[in-house]
């Protein structure tokens, strides 16, 4: 929820005793402190914070049940109000509009591909504003170099000295601000509606545990991969498949996903990064890489989702050890899943189940 703009900004600050100007905090800040449940109270789209009195909000409570405590944070020149509310689990949980099972596979190129061969372009906001931000931050720069010669520093600025305070600088700063502010909520609304809509439509999806933090090693593609925001697609279905009771199946790493033909399983070992499309040489298949590899994703799911659905009928004597007997009935765990085809090579990682679901009901 988000305070009505009344100039209850700079009353916040003083209230904690910060500095009541914006000038050299940008998007991500500082400027957050917690509320109990005592010390303030919601009335319709009001609500009533200690020593600012009456705030009004854009919009009323959405949540029955106990509010537990609150947050105030300003990102740029808004200031958002975040509840702790403790919801009832009828309320908290919401039905699905399909029963599908798919496969998604994350990119650059498309940020989703689907099994059904649906690919999703991310918006990818900081590139569409790249030069605008290079603009407003060389903007910046010279008003704090200007700052600089003005108290007679030169070099570094030692903690703790505070340099004179300009309005210009201040409009710059607040400029900039907004600007990343934006970068991050076009993101952020992409990356909701996409996995509200896969946790929504899918009783089961089954995505890549990507290793992120080495991609972004890649100098090249650091900036494309952090501008759709691989891991953060993970994080939400992972907590969104509680509330529609969705499956989430997680494949390691190492899967070869997009080398394995969708048609008969041949692997083909040399497909470098840059083919994006690739002809099979056991069957004649010709596959979109990206496509290949949501179908083989898919696939998982489907095996993963058929033995938590048999769990509950399966006697635990009579099955021990087996994936099927393994694979949890709730809480989130994770548990190796076989899979049923791909050619093998000398270590066995293919037969051994490389793979990885997580049970969400």
């Amino acid at each position: 929820m988000r305070p009505g703009r009344q100039g209850s900004a700079e009353a916040l600050c003083r209230s904690k005793g910060q500095e009541a100007t914006l000038t050299e905090r940008h998007y991500r800040c500082r400027d957050a402190f917690y509320l109990a449940n005592d010390k303030f109270r919601i009335k319709g789209s009001t609500a009533v914070l200690p020593r600012v009195g009456q705030v009004a909000l854009r919009e009323a409570l959405r949540w029955p049940g106990r509010i537990l405590g609150a947050s105030v944070a300003r990102q740029a020149d808004h200031w958002f109000l975040c509840l702790q509310v403790e919801v009832p689990d009828p309320a908290a949980r919401l039905p699905r509009t399909g029963h599908g099972i798919t496969g998604v596979d994350l990119g650059v190129s498309a940020a989703a591909t689907l099994a059904s061969g649906e690919k999703i372009a991310a918006p990818r906001p900081l590139k569409a504003a790249l030069r605008r931000l290079r603009i407003r931050s060389r903007r910046l720069s010279r008003k704090l170099e200007a700052a600089k010669a003005l108290a007679g520093i030169a070099g570094r600025i030692l903690k703790g000295t505070r340099l004179p305070v300009s309005k210009n600088r201040t409009k710059g700063a607040k400029a900039l601000a907004r600007l990343q502010a934006r970068i991050a909520r076009v993101r952020q609304d992409f990356t909701h509606k996409l996995t509200t809509r896969l946790c929504r439509e899918n009783q089961a999806v089954a995505i890549e545990d990507l290793n992120v933090g080495g991609m972004l090693a890649n100098a090249r593609l650091a900036r494309a991969i952090s501008d759709v925001g691989f891991y953060e697609v993970r994080r939400q279905l992972l907590y969104k498949a509680t509330r529609y009771g969705t499956l989430i199946v997680l494949a390691e790493r190492w899967y070869p996903s997009s080398k394995l033909c969708s048609g008969c399983g041949a692997r083909n070992a040399a497909l470098a990064l840059g083919e994006r499309a690739w002809t099979c040489a056991g069957c004649g298949a010709y596959h979109d890489r990206d496509v290949n590899a949501a179908i083989n994703l898919q696939r998982l799911a489907t095996g993963a989702l058929a033995a938590a659905t048999a769990l509950p009928v399966a006697s635990p004597a009579a099955t021990p050890g087996t994936a099927a007997g393994q694979v949890p009935a709730g809480g989130g765990k994770v548990t190796p899943v076989r899979h049923e085809h791909g050619q093998q090579d000398g270590s066995g990682q293919e037969e051994n189940a490389a793979h990885f679901c997580a049970r969400f009901c």
